[in-house]
């Protein structure tokens, strides 16, 4: 790399040079395997967050009856 300015510090240049140097001789990782899948156990969350995602819905239901209720109280 040829120097720009006078300024510059040879050591400098001779520190980002080795620097780029070593970046390149860096190997890249592979990327991990895929697991394969379970269809049993996707199965099984899939019911689970279903039953969940019922069961909240619910609780919000008799919670804005609860707030209707109060309303009127009021």
């Amino acid at each position: 790399m040829p120097s720009l300015y006078r300024c510059e510090n040879k050591q400098y240049l001779e520190k980002i040079n080795n620097f780029e140097n070593e970046k390149r001789s860096e190997k890249k990782e592979t990327p991990p395997k895929k697991k394969k899948i379970n269809f049993k156990t996707c199965k099984k969350n899939t019911l689970n967050s279903l039953n969940e995602v019922e069961h909240f819905l619910r609780n919000i239901h008799n919670f804005t009856n609860y707030i209707k209720l109060y309303k009127i109280l009021k």
